[in-house]
């Protein structure tokens, strides 16, 4: 800041003015009026007005240097704000940014463009994007304007950004491994447990095309779709993905992928969980050697008579650290005797049974587990179905058409026939009472296969924490909104979903850093929220609401934006921080 002396024909006043770059010029604003020189001569008693105000902008400037000058702004309701000047941005992105940077995400980027010799900024394009993916998620054209809210604006062109997913497709072995790489010196990983599990994205088309082809749509959308599998590690973080045809059967994408990991990552000895739908026998042997293993669930419904036999039958069951057997038909018996207290403790706990068995050549260990608390959950789940489809039938049977096997529409059975045998001159519907038993046979009851021979407890813990991988990819499709894919080509398509696995990784490592205390809505709504309005010459008032949340982010990334106002100065320190 500096005096600056306005001279008039009756008068001489004194400003404080300070200097500032706007749209690349530099520039300057009056702060604040210090009176006319009469008028300081009188307030002073004598002393020279000039070499006061000399002293007095001397203690602003040291004071805002210690960031505690007070910050006056004056509007005016009677002047225009400037047509076309942008005054909101998102701060929300700079935690991202951190953790962006710490990945070498930047780094990683100039050595694909040191590779290709193009002339676009590939690591302000592929940030834009990450960032907009997890505060803005939308299609790349409605990305490249909403990247424009961000406190640091983008530096490249609409047509620039389908250039770089072009190249980033090109390159997406090399993102992944080194991403890898560089995430183990900012936490430890824990690769002895890795999940895998596929999914299927639709497009809002109708002709196949390269990858984009029809298959069974987890979506239930009569479009063409692509499969996704994805690894991810025992701590929840994704490790690799890959993209395959849409009609290709999903036990064939688990090798190709898990041999990658092993020769681009230098992995070698782990175990792969995965859900029934993967676990082909040739996916269990390719995990059955070099120090690999596998824990895969198992269809109780799927086994031959006479394992299933075993598997419902009541007596033979075990808890963990004891040899003692149970027959669980007597639980029930036990409950109804039993205080609430001990209720509470029969129904969480969890019985087992197991045993080895052998097909061509093939032995692998069968455990069984049987928990009243689960089988309340399927029947509650259960209950739930047939109420909706009793709905139907009574108010809207013309919706009853084709269903799959756990659609609550399976419950609903139609016949042309009346009870007598007679045909019926309209189709009746009603509830299938013997499915329902069926079903319920099973209440209760979930199987694994494994190689392994640790302790049971450790196995089922291990394979229950397979719902983090499904809640990778709710969040993808629902957060991040990876769904519809809008881009037509393969290599483009590829790029996208480079973007969401990275947006992924990078969430990932925030949730942990705030001890995943606050949910996936609330980490991204609050980071969406998180605006300043800026103040030309002075810096950005925050206008978002101090929370819990907000007080967490600034405690674990150690910078603040929450002041009242953060001066231009503070937010330049903030920014450099953030490529540390």
């Amino acid at each position: 800041m500096k005096l600056t002396i306005s001279k008039s024909k009756n008068s001489t006043s004194l400003y404080v003015a300070k200097s500032f770059y706007a749209n690349g010029t530099r520039t300057s604003k009056i702060v604040e009026k210090l009176g006319t020189i009469n008028e300081l001569e009188k307030k002073l008693n004598g002393q020279d007005p000039i070499e006061w105000a000399k002293k007095y902008i001397e203690e602003l400037n040291k004071k805002e240097k210690e960031e505690k000058r007070e910050v006056l702004v004056k509007y005016s309701p009677s002047k225009l704000i400037n047509k076309g000047e942008q005054r909101l941005f998102n701060g929300g992105y700079l935690f991202l940014k951190k953790i962006y940077h710490e990945l070498k995400l930047d780094k990683i980027c100039k050595e694909i463009s040191q590779k290709y010799k193009f002339d676009f900024d590939l690591d302000s394009i592929l940030s834009r994007l990450i960032y907009s993916r997890v505060i803005f998620p939308s299609s790349k054209l409605a990305t490249y304007e909403l990247s424009k809210k961000f406190i640091e604006q983008p530096d490249f062109d609409l047509h620039q950004i389908y250039r770089a997913l072009e190249v980033l497709a090109k390159e997406s072995d090399f993102i992944q491994s080194s991403l890898y790489e560089n995430s183990l010196k900012v936490l430890k990983r824990n690769t002895g447990v890795l999940y895998y599990d596929c999914t299927n994205y639709f497009f809002e088309i109708e002709q196949e095309n390269g990858d984009k082809q029809y298959g069974p749509s987890k979506d239930h959308k009569p479009n063409p779709i692509v499969q996704m599998g994805l690894f991810m590690d025992g701590d929840g973080i994704p490790l690799a993905f890959s993209i395959n045809r849409g009609n290709m059967n999903e036990q064939l994408t688990l090798k190709p992928l898990e041999k990658k990991i092993i020769s681009d990552f230098e992995l070698s000895k782990f175990i792969v969980c995965t859900d029934a739908g993967l676990a082909s026998e040739d996916n269990r042997k390719f995990n059955d050697k070099d120090g690999r293993a596998f824990i895969t669930t198992q269809s109780i419904k799927k086994l031959k008579a006479h394992l299933k036999k075993w598997a419902l039958a009541t007596d033979g069951w075990k808890l963990s650290g004891s040899d003692k057997t149970y027959d669980i038909s007597k639980l029930y018996e036990m409950l109804e005797k039993a205080t609430p207290e001990e209720k509470a403790k029969i129904i969480s706990k969890v019985f087992y049974k197991e045993r080895w068995i052998k097909e061509n050549d093939f032995e692998q260990r069968l455990i069984v587990t049987y928990s009243i608390k689960y089988r309340d959950y399927q029947r509650k789940i259960r209950n739930s179905q047939i109420e909706r489809a009793q709905k139907v039938i009574e108010n809207n049977p013309t919706k009853i058409k084709k269903c799959n096997a756990n659609d609550y529409k399976r419950f609903i059975n139609k016949t042309s026939c009346t009870p007598e045998g007679e045909i019926a001159d309209n189709v009746i519907y009603s509830i299938d009472q013997d499915l329902i038993q069926k079903e319920e046979a099973f209440d209760g009851f979930y199987g694994v296969c494994t190689n392994l021979e640790d302790d049971v407890s450790e196995i089922i813990k291990v394979n229950h924490r397979r719902w983090e991988i499904e809640e990778c990819f709710r969040i993808m499709k629902s957060e991040f909104k990876a769904r519809p894919v809008f881009l037509k080509k393969d290599d483009r398509i590829e790029a996208h979903f480079i973007t969401c696995f990275v947006s992924l990784i990078i969430y990932r490592l925030l949730e942990k850093r705030l001890k995943e205390e606050f949910t996936c809505h609330e980490i991204i709504s609050q980071l969406r929220e998180m605006s300043f309005k800026e103040i030309k010459g002075e810096g950005y008032e925050p206008l978002y609401t101090r929370t819990d949340f907000t007080d967490a982010l600034h405690e674990v990334f150690g910078f603040r934006t929450d002041y009242q106002i953060v001066t231009s100065s503070m937010m330049k320190k903030i920014l450099k921080d953030t490529k540390k």
